[in-house]
């Protein structure tokens, strides 16, 4: 179970975009692409599906290890710890925040 998941709201700690938050559009093993972060120019050739090439603007992946999530209290970075709850019956593993106690679901 990975402490950043697809959705999650993320600040940058390390590189080019230190300090911006983002959605995270999907995770895929150690690596994350947030919306509008990491930004690279990719060159593009004209071709039957894309009718005008050219130089176009994507999110390259982040390493897992240079995001944090973002507390909803006080928009400030945390810390995850995995906790296991039971609601109605049934027992779940959610992540808290450390500092916060903020439960994400």
């Amino acid at each position: 179970m990975q402490k950043i998941r697809k959705g999650d709201e993320v600040i940058v700690l390390r590189g080019r975009d230190h300090g911006r938050k983002g959605k995270v559009l999907s995770v895929d093993g150690d690596k994350a692409i947030v919306d509008n972060i990491n930004v690279v120019k990719r060159h593009s050739r004209r071709q039957a599906k894309n009718l005008h090439g050219g130089i176009t603007d994507k999110s390259a992946p982040l390493p897992l290890s240079a995001l944090a999530l973002v507390s909803k209290k006080d928009g400030k970075a945390v810390r995850v710890r995995f906790e296991t709850r039971e609601t109605a019956g049934k027992v779940r593993k959610v992540r808290v925040a450390t500092r916060t106690n903020e439960v994400f679901e």
